[in-house]
């Protein structure tokens, strides 16, 4: 491959961006009548309910916010993430400073801050909101809220958690996951030494605990030590989370440069993918048993949006930095997939949610799980890759 190849690549993730994606959610997710936003959105963006989930609502407010950053200064994207963080600091807080898990149009609440996530979220979105405006406020509120998630990361559920303790003790990836991003997000306003302690601390427990060399994989759970658990949650792979996380810690290895670590990295890309596609019909796996038993999740074969996005920047990531032919290999199956399956640039945004051969389960673009996030910043950062591959790395 060369430049026109790359280029090519370059102007179908930019042109899905900025005319099919972006526009979808300006047009149809707005509440100007009681703030925030709606996520729910049919095939053609209409509204089929009006509940609004806290931790999609600061994804969007962050998405917004990065664009005015890195693509340029558009006032309206500025207004649009503005408008969310408004209704945010409204309403999206519990008196323990806590962030809800949902609330209803007005912003009332509905469900209790029983998920870390949106406090995860909301440090991010106030964090970047910060970083673009200046104010200092928003950074006030991403800074607090950094800091309680780190209070409760022993037990983040708090007195939500529903599982026995001491029987089966295990610790799950996703906090250790998102937070190797979001210290990284944070890093304009967090204390040098908290941001190196911080993803020295994430990054060692990533590889230390739940990358198991052996497999190639990132496991879900493992035990507190480490440990494998022979059970349905210690056998559980869901390959779209461990193909995020790499290159969450590809982004880790090249602020540190540790090319070590990027070649790791992208070989567990590679393993991850060859151990999660479909062979027989295509796509990856939702969630895999590491010993091949039956998962528990009924939901396991079927091929939803956000694991395949995030592969994609995995395997730019990874031939950017390596070079590793595989990568790109991958890259191309992936976007042949994808582009073939969940992309609507009919009505616009993608589709979520597929059956294991392939054929939509859900005909909607947007609901509890899936909002403003992974498809734009997928598409924003694919964009900006294969720029970088058409001035730095024109391989033949």
């Amino acid at each position: 491959m060369g430049k026109e190849d790359f280029g090519k690549y370059k102007e179908i993730y930019r042109e899905n961006l900025l005319r099919h994606v972006l526009p979808f959610w300006e047009k149809h997710s707005i509440d100007n009548e009681n703030g925030g936003f709606f996520t729910c959105l049919g095939v053609d963006g209409s509204v089929y309910d009006t509940d609004k989930f806290v931790w999609l609502q600061c994804r969007q407010v962050w998405m917004f916010a990065k664009l005015y950053s890195e693509v340029e200064a558009n006032s309206k994207w500025l207004d649009i993430a503005i408008h969310g963080a408004d209704f945010l600091q409204k309403y999206g807080r519990s008196e323990s400073g806590r962030w809800y898990f949902s609330l209803d149009k007005k912003g009332s609440p509905l469900v209790q801050p029983y998920n870390i996530f949106s406090d995860c979220f909301a440090s991010m979105a106030f964090g970047q909101l910060g970083k673009i405006t200046g104010k200092a406020e928003y950074n006030a509120i991403a800074t607090q809220t950094f800091y309680k998630i780190l209070d409760a990361q022993d037990n983040p559920k708090g007195k939500y958690e529903k599982t026995y303790p001491s029987t089966r003790d295990l610790q799950n990836l996703s906090l250790p996951m998102i937070l190797s991003n979001l210290v990284m997000e944070l890093d304009h306003i967090l204390d040098a030494k908290v941001v190196d302690e911080q993803l020295n601390s994430v990054k060692d427990k990533i590889l230390s605990y739940f990358y198991k060399p052996e497999h190639g994989l990132i496991m879900e759970n493992v035990g507190i030590d480490g440990g494998f658990s022979d059970t349905f949650q210690g056998r559980l792979i869901n390959p779209g989370h461990g193909l995020e996380t790499l290159w969450f810690l590809m982004d880790i290895a090249e602020r540190q440069n540790d090319k070590e670590l990027i070649q790791k990295c992208t070989d567990a890309v590679v393993s991850t993918l060859e151990y999660g596609w479909d062979s027989e019909y295509g796509g990856l796996f939702y969630f895999m048993d590491l010993r091949g038993n039956p998962p528990e999740q009924l939901e396991w074969s079927n091929k939803l949006w956000w694991p395949h996005i995030e592969a994609m920047i995995a395997c730019a990531k990874g031939f950017y930095f390596t070079g590793n032919i595989r990568c790109w290999e991958w890259l191309v199956k992936l976007h042949s997939y994808t582009w073939g399956h969940f992309v609507d640039e009919d009505h616009g945004e993608w589709f979520g949610y597929l059956s294991r051969e392939g054929k939509i389960t859900h005909h909607m673009k947007g609901g509890k799980w899936k909002g403003c996030f992974h498809v734009p910043r997928g598409v924003l950062y694919l964009w900006e890759l294969m720029a970088k591959l058409e001035t730095n790395r024109a391989v033949q």
